[in-house]
C-alpha cells in the first residue's frame, strides 16, 4: 500500500548564480478592467511565430518603446507598463509582443522547409518569425490610441504651429522571472502579416538566479507501509541554468542548494514563530537539494511532425531542485525557506503536515484540467479562462487551515510544448502549492505524443511527453515515466493511476494497481479513493470520445473487486456525479438524509461512485439537453472543484463554484465503524 501518515514534503524551485538577490514581493493586483472577460482556447496568435515576417513600409522615425521600470532591472514578478510613442499613423493592426530570450525576435536560424511547421497548422512561406512570443497585446487595448488621445509634437514650423504630431499608447504586461532577459517588440500588420517596427532592447531580471516557485508534495509509494514516526515532505524549487562559461560555479552551486525548516519544540510552541525568525539553532534543520533539469534533446518529436517543445516553443527550464524534509509530525505546522547563500533565499513559508494514516479524519480539495490564464489583457497560445478564479478560491480554502492536501488530476499547465508557460503556471499555484502538499496525476496534455510510448497517439503534450511534468512535480511514483502511486492520509487510501500509460491486464501498471488495492488495511484506512485523468463515465458527447470502453473493461472490475468507495476523474471539463455504478448499471442509489443531502449507504457495498471534476479552468463542456444515462445523477457545467472531508464513517463531498464559492452539489457516503468490517472482502461482479 502507499504512504502511511502525513508522508513526505517535497519542494521544487528555479535560478542563476549571482551575488545578490532582491526580496520577492507580490505585485499589486491589476485593476479589474485588465482581467479577462473570456478567451477561448486558441486564437490566430497561436501560429504567429510561423507567419511571414514582412518589411514595414515607411516606419515612423520617431518610434520609441519605454518600460515603466525606468531602466531598473525587473523584479521576480511585476505588472509593467509599456508605452509606445512616436506613432505617425495609429493602426488597429499595431501590436506589442513580449519575447524571451530577447534575441529570439529575429528570423535567423529558421528551418528552410515549411513542412517543419506542419504541426502548428501554419504553412506560410519563409522567412518566418523564429520564436514564439510569450504573450501579446494590440495597442487598441489603450482606448485612446486610434483617436490619438495622447499626442506629442515632434516638429514645429516657424510660427510655432505643430507640423508633425505623433501618437502614443500604453499597455500593461504581467511579467514573472523567466531567468532569461525580456524584450518588448512593436509589430504592425496584425498577427497574420506581422512586420517589426521597433524593439525595446533587452530587459534583465534583478536576480535571474532567484529561487522560485517552491511547492510541496507528500511522498513514498512502495506498496508497503511507511512509519508515521518520521513523516517527510518533499519540496521542489527552480533555479536558472548556468551558461557554459560558468561550469565551475555551477558545480559549486549545485552542491550548495538547500532548504531550511523549523521543528517546533513542544515546550516552546508559543514561541515557534519567533524562534524561526531568530534562526534558532536548536529547532532548525536543513537538507541539501538534489538537482535535475531537462534539455531540448529530451523533448519528443518526429521527422514529419516536429513538436513545439523541440523547436520554437522551447525555453530553458533552469535547474529543478528537490529536497526532503524529515522529522516532521502529522498535523503539525512548520516554516521553511529554500535557496542558498550564493543566490539568496526565498521568503519564509509555512505549511502543515497532513494527518497520519489511520487517524480519524482528513480534508482535501481535488480538481483537474486547470491550466493558466494571463493576469493582464494579453493573448497567449492557450488560455484556460477559469484557472484564475479557481486559484483564488483554493487559496482561500487553504487559508482556513482546514485543507490537508490538494489533488490536481491531469492537464496541469497546458503548456503543451511552450515551456515558458510552466513558469506562469507555477507562479499561479504558488500560494497553494507552497502551503500544502500539491499532489498530481498525469494527463494527456502532459504525456501524449506519437512514438513516445503513450497509449493514446495524439500530439496533445506538444512534444513534452511527460518530461516537463515529471521534472516539476515529484510524486511518489514507482519510477521514471511510471507515474502511478498511492498515499494514505487520515482515513483515506488514495490510489493515483496514469490513464496515459498501459493499464491493460498483465501490464505493469495493472499489476501494481491490483497489488496495491489488495493490500489496503481497511481497519486503518476505511475509505479507498481511486484517481485518474480520463473518465469511465461521462454524459458529454465529445470528439474524440471521452470514454475509452477498453479502459473501462480493463480497470473497472478492479474497482468493484476491492470495494473502491469513490472515483475521481477529469479530462471532461465539467462536473458530473453518478449513482453507485458498475458496467453502466446503477447498483445503488443515494437517499436524502435529514439535511436533504444525497447519501450513499456503503454498509452493504454495491459499487463505486464516480465524479468528474475536470472544471478547473479549461473552457467548459456543456451537457446535452436530454441525458438518457440513468447512472448520471448530478451535472454542473461551471468552473469549480470538489471539497472532501472524510471521517472514519462519513465522507462528505461538495462541488464548489470557484467564482462564488457556493456549493453546487453535495453528497455523502457512509459506512459503519470499519474496524468491525471484514478486511477487503471481495465482491463478485
Amino acid at each position: 500500500m502507499g504512504l502511511s501518515g502525513s508522508g513526505v514534503a517535497l519542494l521544487v524551485f528555479l535560478g542563476l548564480c549571482t551575488a545578490a538577490v532582491s526580496s520577492w514581493t507580490t505585485p499589486p493586483p491589476p485593476p479589474p478592467e485588465m482581467l479577462h472577460e473570456s478567451f477561448a482556447g486558441k486564437s490566430e496568435f497561436r501560429t504567429v511565430n510561423r507567419r511571414r515576417l514582412g518589411v514595414c513600409s515607411n516606419p515612423s522615425p520617431y518610434l520609441a518603446i519605454s518600460v515603466s521600470t525606468g531602466g531598473a532591472p525587473l523584479p521576480d514578478e511585476a505588472f509593467v507598463t509599456v508605452t509606445v510613442a512616436g506613432v505617425l499613423r495609429p493602426d488597429a493592426d499595431d501590436w506589442v509582443a513580449m519575447i524571451t530570450p530577447s534575441n529570439y525576435s529575429s528570423v535567423a536560424g529558421c528551418h528552410l522547409s515549411g513542412a517543419n511547421y506542419v504541426q502548428t497548422g501554419d504553412l506560410a512561406h519563409l522567412p518566418l518569425l523564429c520564436h514564439y512570443p510569450v504573450k501579446a497585446q494590440y495597442l487598441t487595448r489603450d482606448p485612446g490610441y486610434l483617436g490619438c488621445k495622447t499626442a506629442a509634437c515632434q516638429k514645429r514650423v516657424a510660427s510655432g504651429a505643430c507640423s508633425v504630431r505623433t501618437c502614443a499608447a500604453t499597455v500593461t504586461f504581467h511579467v514573472v522571472n523567466f531567468r532569461t532577459d525580456v524584450e518588448f517588440v512593436l509589430f504592425s500588420g496584425g498577427f497574420r502579416t506581422p512586420c517589426v517596427l521597433q524593439r525595446s532592447g533587452a530587459l534583465r531580471f534583478a536576480n535571474p538566479a532567484s529561487p522560485l516557485y517552491g511547492h510541496l508534495s507528500s511522498t513514498d509509494s512502495t506498496a508497503t507501509s511507511v512509519s508515521t514516526s518520521s513523516p517527510t515532505v518533499v519540496s521542489s524549487f527552480i533555479l536558472r541554468r548556468f551558461s557554459a562559461k560558468a561550469t565551475a560555479l555551477r558545480q559549486l552551486y549545485l552542491s550548495a542548494g538547500s532548504m531550511h525548516w523549523v521543528l517546533p519544540d513542544e515546550a516552546y510552541l508559543g514561541e515557534r514563530r519567533s524562534e524561526a525568525a531568530a534562526g534558532s539553532v536548536r529547532s532548525r534543520k536543513s537538507a541539501t537539494s538534489q538537482v535535475a533539469t531537462f534539455t531540448q534533446n529530451d523533448m519528443c518529436s518526429s521527422p514529419l511532425l516536429p513538436s513545439p517543445a523541440k523547436d520554437f516553443g522551447w525555453h530553458d527550464p533552469g535547474y529543478i531542485h528537490t529536497a526532503v524534509m524529515t522529522g516532521l509530525q502529522p498535523s503539525q505546522s512548520y516554516t521553511y525557506r529554500y535557496g542558498s547563500d550564493s543566490v539568496g533565499w526565498s521568503d519564509t513559508n509555512e505549511f502543515r503536515m497532513p494527518p497520519a494514516a489511520g487517524s480519524d479524519e482528513t480534508s482535501f480539495v481535488i480538481y483537474g484540467d486547470m491550466g493558466k490564464a494571463p493576469l493582464d489583457p494579453s493573448v497567449e497560445h492557450y488560455i484556460q479562462t477559469g484557472s484564475i478564479s479557481l486559484a483564488k478560491a483554493v487559496a482561500k480554502e487553504i487559508q482556513t487551515g482546514k485543507v490537508d492536501s490538494v489533488f490536481h488530476i491531469g492537464d496541469i499547465s497546458y503548456a503543451t510544448g511552450f515551456l515558458v508557460e510552466w513558469d506562469f503556471f507555477l507562479n499561479l499555484i504558488a500560494p497553494v502549492a507552497s502551503r500544502v502538499p500539491y499532489m498530481t496525476a498525469i494527463g494527456n496534455h502532459e504525456r501524449d505524443y506519437a512514438e513516445s510510448g503513450s497509449i493514446y497517439v495524439t500530439p496533445d503534450s506538444g512534444g513534452e511527453c511527460g518530461v516537463a511534468y515529471e521534472s516539476y512535480f515529484h510524486m511518489p511514483a514507482v519510477s521514471k515515466d511510471k507515474p502511478w502511486y498511492s498515499i494514505e492520509q487520515g482515513s483515506v487510501h488514495f490510489v493515483v493511476m496514469s490513464t496515459e500509460h498501459k493499464w491493460s491486464e498483465k501490464s505493469e501498471q495493472y499489476n501494481w494497481m491490483n497489488q496495491d488495492l489488495s493490500s489496503v488495511n481497511r481497519s486503518r484506512t476505511p475509505w479507498v479513493i481511486f484517481i485518474g485523468h480520463r473518465p469511465m463515465y461521462s454524459s458529454h458527447v465529445g470528439i474524440p470520445v471521452n470514454v475509452d470502453p477498453i479502459f473501462v473493461a480493463s480497470v473497472e472490475p478492479l474497482l468493484l473487486k476491492y470495494q473502491v468507495d469513490l472515483v475521481f476523474f477529469g479530462h471532461v471539463h465539467n462536473y458530473e456525479r453518478t449513482c453507485a455504478v458498475y458496467r453502466s448499471i446503477c447498483k445503488g442509489e443515494p437517499k436524502k438524509d435529514a439535511s436533504g443531502i444525497d447519501t450513499y449507504d456503503n454498509s452493504k457495498y454495491t459499487a463505486p461512485v464516480h465524479a468528474i471534476v475536470g472544471a478547473g479552468g479549461f473552457s467548459l463542456d456543456k451537457f446535452p439537453k436530454i441525458v438518457l444515462n440513468k447512472w448520471s445523477l448530478s451535472r454542473v457545467s461551471e468552473f469549480g472543484y470538489a471539497r472532501v472531508h472524510a471521517t472514519r464513517g462519513d465522507m462528505l463531498v461538495e462541488f464548489v463554484s470557484s467564482s462564488t464559492m457556493e456549493v453546487r452539489d453535495q453528497f455523502r457516503i457512509v459506512k459503519p465503524d470499519p474496524a468491525r468490517r471484514l478486511r477487503n472482502q471481495p465482491v463478485q461482479p
